[in-house]
């Protein structure tokens, strides 16, 4: 036998806890369905090799806001489908994300996830990498078991198109000469396709036309992108108890986002020279985190990418202006403001 894990929750990303959150309104509207989801995560998470259940148990039940399966859910439902394929798709959608945050913390030689110790900070490296392989595999089973093949063509492509992201991002790592636009293409390649496949999903299985299938894809990609814009940004401004890693991680791993491109554009000869060596040559020391958040503030770099973000999801809001008015394209929008709106 092995563990059994809560993998219920869904936590709000801030604010006053005594309102609901839009995240939790979609979790209750889709309540049934997404207890569904987490039982079926539960189950295919088994397997006779015991230290496979353990350390993806240890991920999905850290929590997490369940923000791109409740994204299936509510535009299924948006959607008009009250089927129960859209609860194999969900479960999908978790698996591959879970898949990919594995992967992503043993590049990023990360300790912390959420909060909690990392996979790889516990089991090493290797281990998380083939956990996560297998979670791409069960991903995949599910797929073929919907049996649709459209479906199974959108979150195939997904995944490809999160791997090249990643490699992507390799390919820019340190490098203080990227430019916006290559930014641009590395989040919305990792982070924003998964959010807009999500949403697409949704519609195919209500066989919805073409054109609502888009639109979702539309939503799904420019909120994918506002959202990591605000999570680039919180790096640099937010409460570790809030952002659930250490602040400063992407400082420290000399990522290249957005706040640091436009204050590296923006500075002078000497302030170029301080990010060259902090996030270039990684040679940094006691008090540079500090000083590269004052010349964010001095060159407005954080307001700035915070205002990128609130144009992606303006067009995400756009997006769904085709569909009728309901209760779930009220809460979609509402995601909106919500995920744009996290203190920074």
């Amino acid at each position: 036998m092995w563990e059994t894990f809560n993998v219920g929750v869904v936590v709000t990303l801030d604010g006053d806890r005594g309102t609901p959150s839009p995240l939790e309104r979609l979790a209750t509207l889709v309540d049934d369905d997404l207890k569904a989801v987490n039982e079926l995560i539960v189950r295919r998470m088994e397997s006779p090799v015991a230290l496979i259940p353990q350390l993806a148990g240890h991920i999905i039940a850290a929590g997490g806001k369940r923000l791109r399966p409740l994204l299936t859910l509510g535009a299924a439902r948006m959607c008009g489908y009250r089927g129960a394929r859209q609860v194999r798709l969900a479960a999908c959608v978790e698996f591959i994300h879970t898949a990919t945050l594995l992967h992503d913390d043993v590049v990023d030689e990360s300790k912390l996830r959420r909060g909690l110790t990392s996979a790889n900070a516990l089991w090493g490296n290797e281990a998380s990498v083939l956990v996560g392989d297998f979670l791409f595999s069960r991903a995949f089973e599910l797929m073929v078991e919907d049996g649709s093949l459209a479906v199974l063509s959108i979150l195939s492509r997904t995944s490809a198109v999160i791997a090249e992201g990643e490699v992507m991002q390799l390919m820019t790592a340190n490098d203080t000469s990227t430019a916006e636009t290559t930014y641009l293409e590395v989040i919305e390649a990792k982070t924003a396709q998964l959010f807009a496949a999500a949403c697409r999903i949704g519609a195919v299985v209500a066989e919805r036309p073409k054109v609502e299938e888009e639109a979702l894809e539309g939503y799904g990609v420019n909120l994918g992108i506002a959202f990591q814009l605000i999570d680039d940004v919180l790096d640099y401004s937010a409460q570790q108890a809030t952002l659930g890693k250490t602040v400063g991680d992407d400082f420290r791993e000399g990522k290249i986002t957005l706040p640091v491109i436009l204050a590296f554009r923006r500075g002078d000869e000497d302030e170029r020279a301080f990010w060259r060596r902090t996030v270039e040559d990684l040679e940094q020391n006691d008090g540079d985190l500090e000083r590269a958040i004052e010349l964010m503030g001095r060159h407005d770099a954080l307001g700035d990418s915070v205002k990128r973000a609130r144009h992606y999801g303006a067009i995400a809001r756009d997006a769904l202006g085709i569909f009728p008015e309901s209760d779930e394209k009220s809460i979609l929008i509402d995601l909106i403001d919500f995920c744009n709106d996290r203190p920074y």
